[in-house]
């Protein structure tokens, strides 16, 4: 009896220490975090995507108001890792992003953010590899938004 009781309380010690991660998130929590409205004009909103894109270092590297799409990338930064220095070869990362602002009725834009980190591996022998991954961070979206809503107030302050 005791044998058993044992074996249960080490079963129940070894499944309560597995860790387990936490759920991806579905399309639809994705969608929610990546977007917010604002009671602006497209105009003003635009020029805050674009003044807070390059706040925050970003290069750029399109913007057109009528579509309301802006493309914009971080300086490419060398990231070492331990085996590269094995096999000599070298990464780089950088994080890409894109916003949409749309204007969802008048006096009210919809801003879309994505961001995504991007890795560059290239080999000795010419070899390279390239992975995107999305940021799903609801923090790094809400960080953005939060120096957007401000970019916002002070433009329409000021006008």
């Amino acid at each position: 009896m005791k044998a058993s009781s044992v074996a249960l309380f080490c079963i129940g010690l070894s499944i309560a220490g597995c860790s387990v991660a936490p759920p991806a998130p579905t399309p639809l929590q994705i969608q929610a975090f990546q977007s917010h409205e604002f009671e602006a004009q497209k105009r003003a909103a635009f020029g805050a995507v674009l003044s807070v894109f390059q706040d925050l270092g970003y290069i750029v590297q399109s913007a057109d108001l009528d579509t309301g799409f802006i493309t914009a990338a971080s300086p490419a930064g060398s990231k070492l890792k331990w085996w590269e220095v094995l096999s000599t070869s070298t990464s780089s990362a950088q994080t890409r992003a894109t916003a949409f602002v749309e204007e969802i009725r008048p006096g009210f834009v919809t801003v879309r953010l994505n961001f995504v980190e991007s890795e560059h591996t290239s080999g000795q022998q010419g070899q390279t590899t390239h992975r995107d991954t999305p940021i799903l961070d609801p923090k790094a979206y809400q960080v953005a938004f939060d120096k957007m809503g401000d970019a916002i107030f002070i433009r329409s302050a000021t006008r």
